[in-house]
């Protein structure tokens, strides 16, 4: 099974690069399952009902989101009617949507998809955990779900790598969004799940973190905001991972990182057909 994860859409030039760029990845290289992480895809804040429809429509199975995912307000309605749509798995109980879903891929598998939250430096959830045990419990792997991947929306690294091996063997994917910029760890975790502490975003990194620089550049030297953040308008790179998994065991056989269009290093999966080794 092959699946593709991109990165948090910032903006209008994130979301429609990545729009742009999906439908011709999943014909040329044949991927069978997508996600999407889209919680700063409406002007940086939070998605819209409509953005939600164009990302599915370009052939994303599932979009995640995190800490913005209350922004548009619409969100706490359409999202009850929307199951291709998750907010983080641990929020308080009687909150709007969910937070994983078994969706089945385009080779016919089944995905279950979670996506959690951390809680360093972020807003205080429950224990995100303790909440993705759960759900592994409800639905392990190569018992009901064929593959799982775990979204996890976290500022700090240490609480990304603890995740990544506190489910290691039981899932294919452990991926971190959140923090915008792609890093260099990706692996194979020693019990078989593929691990990346943070896939990066889709838009213009001329900025700070997806946002036109002059405001954050503002606040830090005079601690005063003086306008909105909006995001930035330059060429965007379309960040994500790929990973290969054994559809015996529902393990990773391969992860690489994917880069795209903008201002940084172009990277290709080697393992995609158009890749380069």
């Amino acid at each position: 099974m092959r699946l593709l994860f991109l990165g948090d859409l910032v903006g209008r030039t994130g979301r429609t690069a990545a729009i742009e760029a999906l439908p011709g990845l999943i014909e040329d290289n044949a991927i069978d399952f997508v996600i999407v992480n889209g919680e700063n895809s409406a002007r940086g804040f939070g998605i819209t009902e409509e953005i939600l429809r164009d990302v599915l429509d370009a052939g994303a199975d599932v979009v995640t989101t995190g800490n913005h995912v209350w922004d548009q307000r619409e969100t706490l309605v359409y999202i009850e009617r929307q199951d291709r749509l998750l907010r983080p798995v641990n929020f308080p109980p009687g909150t709007p949507g969910r937070g994983a879903h078994l969706y089945t891929a385009r080779n016919g598998a089944r995905v279950l998809v979670i996506n959690a939250m951390g809680r360093i430096y972020m807003d205080s959830l429950d224990d995100p955990f303790a909440a993705v045990e759960a759900a592994l419990e409800a639905c392990p792997l190569r018992e009901v779900a064929d593959a799982i991947v775990i979204d996890f929306h976290a500022e700090a690294t240490s609480e990304k790598q603890a995740m990544g091996h506190f489910v290691d063997g039981r899932v294919s994917l452990v991926v971190g969004t959140h923090t915008h910029v792609p890093t260099a760890d990706h692996q194979i975790l020693p019990g078989g799940t593929a691990y990346m502490s943070d896939a990066g975003m889709c838009g213009d990194y001329d900025s700070v973190l997806g946002m036109d620089k002059e405001e954050p550049i503002s606040r830090f030297l005079r601690k005063i905001p003086t306008a909105r953040f909006a995001p930035a308008e330059g060429e965007a790179t379309v960040c994500g991972v790929a990973v290969e998994i054994d559809d015996a065991t529902g393990l990773a056989t391969d992860v690489a990182p994917l880069r795209i269009g903008g201002r940084l290093a172009q990277v290709t999966p080697p393992f995609w057909p158009d890749g380069k080794r």
